[in-house]
């Protein structure tokens, strides 16, 4: 199994950060060169605690379909996504957040495996590690842009705003 841990550090409200995090509308505009559209569960706004969304996005030149679910959540601080259906035989990300010193820390811990056994590992290693670290610190970008500028404004209906 292959674990991704970034971190990223923040000068926006925390609550604004998290929110953004969960936004489907958000993770739409930021995987916008993967061409990621939602195809069933929750359509728009912030995802839940029990709610799946599932993404139909290109990767490698090829649609793929990817079906995860929120299985734990706690506001502003972590919420977990596991895939339910999907091409990796196993993936979860965890999103924590944390205040330090007036600085929000996104903390993403993402793992995957591949089917396929030991060629799956060989192409975890030497494809997927770098593919999916850079998918992350681009996603990862653009939501501190949008935070620390006016960009969020744009996503986050303000009823969602502490």
């Amino acid at each position: 199994m292959i674990r991704i841990k970034l971190h990223t550090k923040i000068q926006a409200p925390i609550e604004r950060i998290f929110n953004l995090a969960r936004s489907i509308d958000f993770h739409k505009v930021s995987m916008n060169e993967t061409k990621e559209e939602v195809i069933a569960g929750r359509v728009k706004g912030l995802i839940e605690l029990g709610e799946s969304v599932t993404w139909r996005a290109k990767h490698f030149g090829i649609y793929q379909k990817l079906k995860v679910k929120i299985v734990d959540f706690k506001r502003n601080e972590m919420f977990k996504d596991v895939m339910i259906q999907g091409a990796f035989k196993k993936m979860e990300h965890i999103h924590r957040f944390r205040n330090e010193n007036g600085i929000t820390i996104m903390i993403d811990e993402f793992e995957f495996e591949s089917p396929f056994g030991f060629l799956g590992k060989i192409v975890d290693n030497f494809v997927l590690k770098n593919y999916m670290t850079q998918l992350l610190e681009k996603r990862n970008e653009e939501l501190k842009l949008a935070a620390e500028g006016n960009g969020w404004k744009k996503i986050l209906n303000t009823k969602y705003i502490f």
